[in-house]
């Protein structure tokens, strides 16, 4: 996702990943097999010569170093004097050099560190390295603690635009080798990345919905759009991937994001208050802050209140649905003025809130269930998505293509043992004639002792199915004439070496059981 949304012209220019746990490792290697040229992928190290060693072995080109740079950091964590400390950072710069590696020096704590004593100095040095190398030596001002100020006439270290320009003007650093690490201590975070920037800093360091240490870093896709807004032209950015980044947030990792945050909030291009929800609803662009729909594809919306009528009620509705025009619902629909009646017996029972999304949905899935899928069908798909991967993962051992019982029903076993959704599994050869054991959960098998070897299946659907069009079959749900049970069958083709159709493997899978592991999940 970062990759689409930073474009082909790489505005989202590079990635950061530890290298100490297996878990950083094996991440870091999942994106290198992507082979994307932006983000490019670069590690992060303390400053020893042994941890340069876990950068050449994951073959980065980049990586940032830990250069503490304040006197909190080298006096009190470090335990060295600033000449040593800067000794020691230069040597695993130039070790860094030597294997041919990019550093990033990451000059920690800047805001509470002596610039022109230490910072300043330490840069000089390092562009000597640079020069001597021809190997750009890169130089990210990290404001750790989150108090840097954009206020004109501001003293350093705390000055924003004073520490880039020391940077560019005194200690000759090209602004194109500069980064800006802030933090959110002091809710600072993204004004003083876009100072930097418009000081001659050419990057900006950012996280995913702001994530980060303590308060965070500034929010990638707030830097995203202010990167835009100071451009004038988008370069490429798919700025759609915002709200895309904000589902797997919310849907896949479980994170819970605040209704108001901006861009991807659920109520941040929502309109609640009456007068302007009426406004809202003559033209979008009256209160909504941008083309949300084009550039986030989030259409606007309104909150439903006592001031909303049939009309704000069909508008929610629409918007929330992102119903197209020839399936829009109309603000007479019966089921509109169902809501509205709702509504409206909400505040002449005293109420003084707007109505909130949760709520109406609720009222819609009531009174407009053609709009939604059912819990129910949802499950369907479910089991039909869950049946279909489990087949194709299977169908593909040697042990099934070889249409040999005695090599297939071990493997078949392990697939019955490893999902208890599962309720019964075989394979038939080409007359429909089974040809493994009754292979079902330990519960069922006193059930399927009717069931002999050679029982024929050739009239059944899910048989036939498979051997018309060569691809995975799924039936409808039905009840099991074995075990009572609500379920469906999963069969596709087995092929021998030669793709040649030899037989038919099929699942049959209880319904019951898989909406116990959706909700586990």
């Amino acid at each position: 996702m970062l990759h689409r949304l930073g474009g082909h012209k790489g505005v989202i220019r590079q990635t950061e990943f530890f290298l100490y746990s297996n878990r950083d490792r094996e991440a870091l290697e999942k994106c290198l097999e992507m082979r994307f040229k932006f983000p490019e992928i670069t590690g992060w190290i303390r400053a020893s010569k042994d941890d340069l060693e876990l950068v050449k072995e994951m073959n980065l080109n980049e990586t940032g170093i830990l250069t503490s740079v304040s006197d909190y950091h080298i006096f009190l964590k470090l335990n060295k004097t600033r000449r040593e400390a800067m000794g020691d950072y230069l040597r695993v710069v130039s070790d860094a050099l030597d294997m041919g590696i990019i550093p990033r020096c990451h000059f920690e704590d800047i805001t509470r560190a002596d610039v022109y004593g230490f910072c300043v100095p330490f840069a000089i040095e390092l562009m000597k390295l640079r020069e001597e190398s021809k190997i750009d030596i890169k130089i990210r001002l990290c404001d750790t603690m989150g108090y840097g100020v954009t206020y004109p006439g501001a003293a350093l270290p705390r000055s924003v635009d004073k520490l880039v320009r020391a940077m560019i003007d005194d200690a000759g650093v090209p602004g194109s080798l500069l980064e800006w690490h802030g933090h959110n201590d002091f809710h600072k975070v993204h004004i003083n990345a876009a100072t930097a920037w418009l000081y001659g800093c050419s990057g900006a360091n950012g996280a995913l919905l702001g994530f980060g240490e303590r308060t965070g870093n500034p929010p990638l896709e707030g830097l995203i759009i202010e990167y835009i807004a100071l451009k004038g032209q988008d370069d490429g950015i798919n700025t759609t991937v915002i709200t895309e980044i904000a589902n797997y947030f919310e849907k896949e990792i479980g994170v819970h994001i605040p209704s108001n945050y901006p861009f991807i909030g659920s109520d941040f291009n929502t309109t609640q208050a009456g007068i302007h929800a009426d406004g809202a609803l003559k033209n979008e662009e009256i209160y909504n802050i941008f083309n949300t729909t084009r550039i986030l594809n989030r259409p606007p919306g309104v909150t439903i209140s006592d001031k909303s009528g049939t009309a704000g009620i069909a508008h929610w509705i629409n918007t929330h649905m992102r119903l197209k025009e020839d399936n829009r619902v109309d603000k007479r629909h019966p089921g509109i003025a169902k809501i509205h009646k709702w509504v409206t017996g909400q505040y002449n029972s005293g109420r003084v809130t707007s109505i909130s999304h949760e709520e109406m949905e609720r009222q819609a899935r009531k009174h407009l269930p053609e709009f939604f899928v059912s819990e129910f069908d949802r499950l369907k798909f479910r089991a039909h998505e869950l049946a279909a991967h489990l087949i194709e993962e299977t169908i593909e051992a040697p042990e099934i293509r070889s249409m040999n019982p005695k090599l297939q029903e071990p493997l078949m076993k392990k697939l019955v043992e490893e999902n208890p959704f599962i309720q019964f599994v075989y394979v038939t050869d080409m007359e429909g004639k089974k040809i493994t054991r009754n292979i079902t959960q330990v519960v069922d098998k006193a059930k399927y002792e009717c069931f002999g070897l050679d029982e024929d299946f050739s009239d059944r659907e899910w048989f036939i199915g498979p051997l018309k069009d060569g691809k995975i079959y799924i039936t409808d749900l039905c009840k099991s004439t074995i075990t009572r049970a609500l379920c469906l069958t999963v069969s596709t083709p087995v092929r021998d070496e030669d793709e040649n159709i030899v037989g038919v493997f099929g699942i049959d899978i209880r319904f019951e059981e898989l909406t116990k592991v959706e909700d586990e999940e």
